[in-house]
Parts: C-alpha cells; sequence; structure tokens
C-alpha cells in the first residue's frame, strides 16, 4: 500500500491506532533516519495492522473511525506518524508525544542530507528545501521550487540535478509499504496484544497497567481521559499522581487485590462505579493526610502506595469511621512512610496488607499487626534522625510533627499549623546553623544538612534570621516570644547554641525529635500503645543513607531542571527518589531526580541526575541500572542529542 494511501485512510479514519498503544516517543534522530532510508529506497519494514469492526475497536484520540471495519496499527505506529507528521505538517489525530520531533525536518539538495531547521546554517540558503513545504504542494508546486533555484545564477547548472533530487524526495509518499492484517473472530483483545508484546519485544512492551487499561477502554473508551482528569485536579493541589498509582485503586476497590490481572473480567460499568468509589476514598484519604497530620503536598506524601490499601479500607467502612479508627489508620499510614513499606516489591506488599483487611479476622488491627511483625519494633529512635538532605524519610516526619504539634513561628510566635491560609501557610527549610558558617569550620555536607539542623519555618521569617549564629538570634527569639525555641525542640541549654558544640546540638535535638515523634504517633492510637511495643523481629540501627539533595537551593535548581524536561513533551522525574533494598525496604540511597523506568518509559534506560554527590553514590546507581549525570548541563546534553534529538545551534 502506497505511503500517500495510508496517510488518507489516516485521515478518513479507516487506520487508528489501538487504545493500549504508547504515545509517540520517536526522537528527531529517528525521524531523520527514516527520511533518509525513504529517500535512499532502503527497505523500512512493513505494516502489521489489526482489522476489527470499527463498532467495537477501541482506539486512541478524537477523531471518530470510519463506519466498517477500521485497521488499528499494532506495529508501525512511530513510523507512520513521523511520516504524517512531516507530510502533513501537523500530527494524527491519535497523537500523543512531543510535536517537536518531526517539526521542521529540512534536506540539503546538494549535499543529499536530513537534518532539522538551525537558523543561524540554514537561513537564506536556498539549496535547504523544506521537506513539509515540498511534500503538502506536491507535484503542483515542484515548478516554483526549480524556478527559484535557477533564479540563482551560481545555482542555474545544476537545476537538473536538483530537480531529479526535489522529484525523488517527493516520490517517498508513492512508495508501497508491505501491510499484514490480523483478522478473525478469534482475534480478541487479548490475543492481539499478545501479538502486539510478541512483535515489540525489543521496543514498547506494555506494562501490566497498560494491558489493563487496554481492556478497559475497549468497553469504555472514555475510560483513559476520565481518570487523566481526575489526575489532573489533584495535580493542581500540589498531588502529583499517574494512571498506574490510580488503576491500583481502583482495583483494590473493585477486587481487593493488587494485581491488574484480577480486573480482565470486569465489566466497564463495574470499572466506572469503581472509579467514582476510588476517587471518592481517595479524596477522603487525602484530606484526612492534609488535615491531621499536616502532609499538604507530595514532597511530604512518602507513602502513595499506602493510599491503595487506605482506600480498600475506606470502601469496607462506607463511609462510616469513628475518630479512633480514623488516627489508627493515619498511623499505619505514617508507619508505612516511614519503615518504606512500599519502596521495594510494591505490588506484593499492598497484596499482603489488603490480604490482612479480608476475613473475620481481618481488619486495621491485623493491618498494624503485620507491620509491627514485618518491621519490628514502631517507636522512634534518635538514631533515625541522623539522616540528611530533604530526601531523607525522616525529612516529611520533622514536616509532619511541626504541623501536627505545638511547633510556632519564631518571626511571628504563631502556630505552624496545617490549616495556616494565605502566604503564611507555605513553610521553607530554615538551617538552624548557617550553611555558610559550617562549610567555613570544615563541616561535610551530610552534617551541614543533618535533618536535626532543619526546621520549619514562614519564609519571612527564614529570610529575616539570614545566616546569623544561634548563639546570637536564639536569646532574641526567647525574649520577643517565650517557648517558640522549644516548640521546636531546641535544646534549652545556651552552651549547645555555640558552634563549637554543633555535633551535641545534633544529638541533644535528636534526642528532642524522636520523643515528640512518639508522643505525637500515641496520641493517634487513643491509649492503645500496644502497637508500639517492640516485636522480636526489631531491625537493626538505621544504615547509612547515601546522597541526598542538600538545601532547598539545589532543591530549587532541580525543580528548573524538572521543569525543563516537562517543556520538552517528557515526563516529569521523581524528585529525591527513595532508592531501596526491594525486599526489606530499607532506604539505601537518595537520587536527587530521577527516572526509574526511563525518560520514554520502558523504552530508554533508567537516569539519574546527581549534583554535587560522592563516587559512592554514582557507583550505587550505576549497579542499579541507572545512567548518571553530575550536572543540569550534561542531563540537557544527553536529552537534546539522544532522547529529543534535536541539534544545537552554534
Amino acid at each position: 500500500m502506497k505511503i500517500s494511501t495510508i496517510l488518507d485512510h489516516i485521515d478518513s479514519g479507516h487506520m487508528a491506532l489501538p487504545e493500549f498503544q504508547r504515545g509517540y516517543v520517536w526522537n528527531r534522530d529517528q525521524v531523520r533516519g527514516l527520511f533518509d532510508s525513504l529517500y535512499r529506497r532502503h527497505p523500512v519494514g512493513g505494516l502489521l495492522v489489526w482489522a476489527t469492526e470499527s463498532k467495537s475497536a477501541a482506539h486512541r484520540g478524537d477523531g471518530p473511525v470510519a463506519a466498517g471495519v477500521v485497521k488499528l496499527l499494532l506495529d508501525g505506529q512511530q513510523r507512520m506518524t513521523s511520516l504524517y507528521g512531516v507530510v502533513r505538517g501537523q500530527p494524527p489525530k491519535f497523537f500523543d508525544g512531543n510535536p517537536r520531533a518531526f517539526t521542521d525536518l529540512r534536506f540539503h539538495l546538494e549535499e543529499e542530507q536530513f537534518a532539522f531547521y538551525q537558523p543561524v546554517k540554514m537561513k537564506d540558503d536556498p539549496l535547504w528545501i523544506d521537506v513539509t513545504d515540498l511534500m503538502r504542494r506536491g507535484s503542483a508546486g515542484l515548478g516554483d521550487f526549480i524556478a527559484r533555484l535557477s533564479a540563482a545564477p551560481e545555482l542555474a547548472p545544476k537545476v537538473g540535478d536538483y530537480a531529479g533530487r526535489l522529484s525523488q524526495l517527493l516520490g517517498i509518499a508513492d512508495i508501497d509499504l508491505h501491510v499484514e492484517e490480523i483478522t478473525g473472530e478469534d482475534k480478541t483483545l487479548e490475543v492481539v496484544v499478545d501479538i502486539f508484546n510478541r512483535v515489540n519485544s525489543g521496543g514498547t512492551k506494555l506494562s501490566k497497567g497498560d494491558l489493563a487499561l487496554a481492556r478497559i477502554c475497549a468497553d469504555w473508551p472514555e475510560g483513559r481521559e476520565r481518570m487523566k482528569q481526575e489526575l489532573e485536579r489533584w495535580a493542581r493541589a500540589d498531588y502529583h499522581f499517574n494512571l498506574d498509582w490510580l488503576l491500583r485503586s481502583v482495583n483494590t476497590v473493585l477486587t481487593g487485590e493488587a494485581k491488574f490481572q484480577h480486573l480482565h473480567d470486569k465489566s466497564a460499568q463495574e470499572v466506572q462505579a469503581a472509579l467514582k468509589r476510588a476517587v471518592k476514598h481517595i479524596d477522603t484519604a487525602l484530606n484526612l493526610i492534609a488535615s491531621r497530620l499536616g502532609l499538604d503536598h507530595d514532597r511530604v506524601l512518602f507513602g502513595r502506595f499506602a493510599i491503595p490499601v487506605m482506600v480498600r479500607f475506606l470502601d469496607q467502612l462506607n463511609g462510616k469511621m469513628d475518630e479512633v479508627t480514623r488516627d489508627k489508620l493515619l498511623f499505619w499510614f505514617a508507619q508505612a512512610g516511614m519503615w518504606g513499606r512500599f519502596s521495594g516489591s510494591t505490588e506484593s506488599k499492598i497484596d499482603q496488607d489488603l490480604a490482612a483487611l479480608e476475613g473475620a479476622d481481618g481488619g486495621l488491627d491485623r493491618l498494624l499487626e503485620q507491620m509491627r511483625l514485618w518491621h519490628g519494633s514502631m517507636r522512634v529512635e534518635p538514631a533515625h534522625f541522623t539522616g540528611w538532605s530533604l530526601g531523607a524519610r525522616f525529612y516529611p516526619v520533622l514536616y509532619m510533627i511541626t504541623r501536627m504539634g505545638e511547633a510556632r513561628d519564631w518571626g511571628t510566635g504563631l502556630p505552624l499549623k496545617a490549616n495556616m491560609l494565605g502566604r503564611m501557610s507555605k513553610l521553607e527549610v530554615h538551617h538552624i546553623f548557617p550553611k555558610a558558617q559550617l562549610y567555613k569550620r570544615s563541616y561535610k555536607r551530610p552534617e551541614v544538612n543533618a535533618l536535626a539542623n532543619y526546621c520549619f519555618l514562614t519564609k519571612d521569617t527564614n529570610l529575616s534570621i539570614s545566616d546569623r549564629l544561634p548563639e546570637e538570634y536564639f536569646p532574641e527569639i526567647e525574649a520577643t516570644h517565650p517557648g517558640a525555641l522549644a516548640s521546636q525542640w531546641i535544646p534549652t541549654d545556651p552552651v549547645l547554641w555555640k558552634i563549637e558544640n554543633y555535633r551535641d546540638f545534633l544529638e541533644a535535638r535528636k534526642e528532642l525529635l524522636a520523643k515528640e515523634v512518639n508522643r505525637v504517633l500515641e496520641s493517634l492510637l487513643h491509649g492503645d500503645t500496644r502497637w508500639l511495643e517492640t516485636s522480636p523481629a526489631a531491625q537493626h540501627p538505621p544504615a547509612e543513607i547515601l546522597g541526598g539533595i542538600a538545601d532547598e537551593e539545589e532543591e530549587a535548581a532541580l525543580e528548573a531542571l524538572d521543569d525543563w524536561v516537562a517543556a520538552q513533551g517528557l515526563p516529569r522525574g521523581e524528585l529525591a527518589y527513595d532508592f531501596a533494598d526491594p525486599d526489606t525496604g530499607e532506604q539505601k540511597a537518595v537520587f536527587d531526580l530521577a527516572w526509574p523506568t526511563g525518560l520514554q518509559e520502558e523504552l530508554s534506560e533508567p537516569v539519574a541526575v546527581l549534583l554535587n554527590e560522592e563516587p559512592e553514590v554514582f557507583a550505587l546507581a550505576s549497579q542499579a541500572g541507572f545512567r548518571c549525570f553530575p550536572s543540569a548541563e550534561s542531563f540537557k546534553k544527553y536529552i537534546i542529542r539522544e532522547v529529543v534529538g534535536s541539534e544545537i545551534e552554534a
């Protein structure tokens, strides 16, 4: 079938993309390579399509499909999307990706090379031909191109050669591609998806969540978009989740299981009803976590995969929950986050916890007992605050006790409760002993950025203190707002406020922080403190955690880099990625910014940006299969050259 005919079929809705296909992921190098092969008439492979009834065809995009039989692309999506984008000058209706990958393709008539537009190199050079402009105008506009070339005296002698090359380029649309069809009543969605995965075994293999969503969208085409709307709503409230995470909660509500395969035999009506219930319970869980624990954005939401379990429990209660049950559930959530319950084998841990909720003897008490037996003691020890950086597990714990307790701002004296309004509601990390002063005295990053050297203050207060030493500004705070220092667990002995006693200050404050966390946790149990007793499986003291985000300046730089990545049409990374032992959940390291499944999910290698880290962090990440970058600049160059594929202008 001619390429031009295939593109016409896409326009008319006779050829489309199946719902289970991932979006467009090619980069400019791949687009350029495709057109170079086509221009030289090298083989580029055929297409594999699934011929099925349009009325039952679950396809991607808003464009309608034609009546009768529609051909859904199983193999060849990237090639046909690239061809469509260049030839038509716009993406097809089913497009979901970065259009920059095929925008502004040029062809050099003398060198017979393809490249993407670079103003410095190509402006005012008539030998650089806009491929899209030529393709859209077709043979009717060929004369205009030739006339333009003939008008330049230095080019006139070779106009005949150039005309032949233009015709060869234009002839790409007439190239025949072999189209193989899969058809027949026995070709169910499950069979076709299996064929798809076999064909794409070296590339776009679908995840379990993708397969489940494909089956759902086969009966409920609007399902994906409906779920995306909920994700966007949560994102506006500073909670960023993905489709797999939401689908996991739908699954737990509907089946009581974590594995997506249990969704396969559920009807569209059942899934729609389960989504509605799941969304309602997620809202409830987030509201409880934010209002009661003070964890009001996803940077401190350290147990997001505990939420599908909470959703199942809330669904079982049918909305009837007393204060004691509510707080006990939040106690379990906090414990799951502190000890990394879901940082390793997420699906198996969710399944274990769901099983603990089932049966006559199941419920919240059994869930808590399972946590205690798995981790050991659920009490916090001072050593747990030995960690450092904004990615440490106990960083959200420090934020939690600040929002839950009686912590007061040192500038205004006002409580830093979770229900603060306006500009005062946003808290900043404050280094109690200023970084500059500590570095001047040769302290290393882990000590400078120790959790026990952090507290949370309003922005104005943080700025007003600046880089003054505690022995200077602590007496002023105590005089102006008596008790404000103690409310933030500052040791009262003035000797510890001197910088020469910094390490002793950290040890004393860790004692106070651990005591406060245990007090807060006990308050959630309403006197039922058996869950804080030590079990036989009590773990050893926490090991040293490698890596981490040093401070808010470094965090801001990483967030800016993440924004830049998103602007390239690529997914956002995970800030302060928790790298943990898959079996025990024990935190091993914090990677500053990571894409654990790659920038093009399951098509590219895992990557991590590690700013100012020690060699040990790079070694650990490399051993885990991550490609590591020591700076934002080196990471941007990687994206430009190998992912997006654009060229850097001189």
